[in-house]
């Protein structure tokens, strides 16, 4: 089951209390994780179903993060089915080894079995066997702008998901809940479109050059310098594509002799980047405070093995918002580490940058931080800019190195000149420098939208991870069977849904993840949610052990629940 955040912080002090009149269940047990500045120290050591961190005076605003654990009956039928399938699926590999099945994936022909062979056939067991049962949840073809609504290309399959055919139809006005459209930018019409288009009269649509020989355009120098002032930073950097902004830079930055400590749930792109660094990597859990300051405090102790030499320098990899949990990072705690440890810090900030903060600047700007403490800030403007790739700010000395030194600056063609003026537009919008509210409007609302969406499903019983001001809202299904079933049954219903298992999930923790925009208006929430509760009934979901009770007007520190009996 996944970690939650940390029970202790960097000064050590931790308390375990019940709140809310909670008692502990015998499966169902809550961590929630509530952290806010003017909470007192004191302690009940009996009562220990919340984990209360009292930690003085690092947060200044209410921190509330829950994940429910996995009732036991679930996690037993869920292993259940997985051994099933997995039982099955070796039959059908027998059927095909004996040809009595025909077998549709990729494998040596017979004169070739002497060689070192191409593909592994238990290594793509999962995929032939598991996989392919669900496959038609992923990689619908949409054919409109992926704004609140988006129309489908309708398609079916005749041999069990392993090919697709077309028929010509399109399911219209299925309300989108999976992209990472958080203001509402990805838009046909309005001021950002409209720039693009001028942009793309005037300049073109490619480049056709790097940033370092003909491809450096007005256009990008101005974004650069627009990102650096709205990161509040010295200087800053674009580049075309967000994941390698984090796997061609990090090589950069660190090598041989280096430690990068970075979290267990990062994504890939940062995981890709450290391994290409040649760094050594130690990973801490998810969000655990106390598991960073361990390993800070043993590579300060033991230095590099076997020389014990210290290391050249400690590079901390964290996320903004962590795009499977929905858990924000715990930043004034990790900036805290890092300054006591003399360690650097890197923060993508992919999901966070415009989705939180009361100006969209991102996790920083949520706890009111200083953009100075943070190294190297890392961030995409493929989420909330509704555009593509992806930038690092920080100190002028670092980005001139990056200039010269990163992969992705010197060999990565420069970036399209609409998508950057869609960026341009998009910032200037958040910003206020374009002469209205609607960029401040887009962040209020999309907050709001996110209260409202996790409160409703709490509310209807379903198990929700993250940190309540999360818009990435993960909604737990368990089983394997219900991966498949809850996108079949939701796209009946014309709502449009991102469901993710293992290998992205751990096993038992299969997952449906909502992601909130601001250009949701009440009444597709409204609709969303009724449809989640009429398929979550439908498949039963609704796995909550502690429901909260329905209230509209509710302070953050006075949330009720009850028990459930079931």
């Amino acid at each position: 089951m996944t970690e939650s955040s940390a029970n202790k912080t960097v000064n050590g002090e931790v308390c375990h209390r019940a709140t809310n009149g909670i008692k502990p269940g015998r499966n169902g047990l809550v961590k929630n994780h509530y952290l806010y500045q003017q909470q007192q120290k004191y302690c009940h050591p009996d009562e220990k179903v919340y984990h209360v961190a009292c930690n003085g005076g690092l947060y200044s605003r209410p921190f509330n993060e829950s994940f429910e654990e996995t009732p036991m009956l679930v996690a037993v039928l869920t292993y259940m089915g997985y051994g099933i399938l997995t039982i099955f699926g070796y039959l059908r590999d027998f059927l095909r080894d004996w040809k009595i099945e025909k077998c549709h994936i990729a494998r040596e022909r017979e004169e070739q079995r002497d060689f070192v062979p191409l593909y592994q056939d238990f290594e793509n067991f999962y995929t032939r066997n598991l996989y392919m049962r669900i496959r038609d949840s992923w990689n619908r073809p949409i054919c409109s702008v992926p704004g609140a609504k988006v129309d489908l290309v309708e398609r079916v399959s005749r041999d069990y998901n392993w090919t697709f055919d077309y028929t010509g139809k399109v399911v219209k006005d299925v309300i989108n809940m999976g992209s990472y459209n958080y203001l509402g930018f990805a838009e046909n019409t309005g001021v950002c479109a409209d720039a693009a288009a001028e942009v793309t009269t005037k300049y073109g649509v490619g480049v056709g050059s790097t940033r370092q020989e003909m491809g450096n355009l007005d256009r990008h120098e101005e974004l650069e310098k627009l990102v650096a002032k709205f990161l509040g930073v010295e200087s800053a950097m674009a580049f075309g594509m967000g994941f390698a902004t984090n796997s061609m830079n990090i090589p950069a930055l660190t090598g041989k002799g280096c430690l990068i400590l970075s979290d267990e749930l990062n994504h890939a792109s940062l995981v890709l980047g450290a391994r290409l660094s040649g760094s050594t990597i130690r990973v801490f859990k998810h969000n655990n405070m106390q598991s960073l300051e361990k390993l800070l405090r043993d590579a300060i102790v033991h230095g590099q093995p076997r020389t014990h030499r210290p290391w050249k320098k400690i590079l901390i990899l964290v996320e903004g918002i962590y795009s499977m949990e929905g858990s924000i990072v715990r930043l004034p705690e990790v900036i805290a580490l890092k300054k006591k440890y003399k360690a650097y810090l890197y923060l993508d900030e992919a999901h966070s940058i415009g989705a939180l903060g009361p100006n969209g600047r991102g996790v920083v700007d949520y706890f009111g931080l200083d953009s100075r403490d943070v190294d190297i800030m890392m961030g995409t403007f493929t989420k909330s800019f509704g555009a593509a790739g992806g930038y690092i700010g920080g100190k002028k000395e670092l980005i001139d190195y990056l200039r010269t030194h990163s992969h992705s600056a010197v060999y990565a063609t420069s970036m399209s000149p609409p998508v950057v003026e869609q960026i341009i537009t998009s910032m200037k919008c958040i910003m206020g420098e374009d002469g209205t509210t609607i960029g401040r409007d887009r962040v209020q609302q999309l907050a709001e939208n996110t209260t409202y969406f996790r409160r409703k499903l709490q509310e209807m019983g379903f198990i929700i991870y993250g940190n309540d001001d999360s818009p990435v809202v993960p909604m737990m299904l368990y089983m394997p069977a219900k991966i498949g079933a809850f996108g079949r049954e939701m796209l009946k219903r014309n709502i449009g849904v991102v469901v993710v298992g293992f290998p992205a999930t751990p096993i038992i923790e299969s997952r449906a993840r909502f992601c909130i925009s601001a250009a949701h208006t009440k009444e597709m929430l409204d609709m969303a949610l009724s449809v989640i509760s009429e398929v979550g009934d439908l498949l039963q979901l609704k796995y909550s052990r502690h429901r909260i009770l329905p209230s509209l007007d509710r302070p953050f520190d006075e949330t009720t629940y009850e028990e459930s009996e079931d």
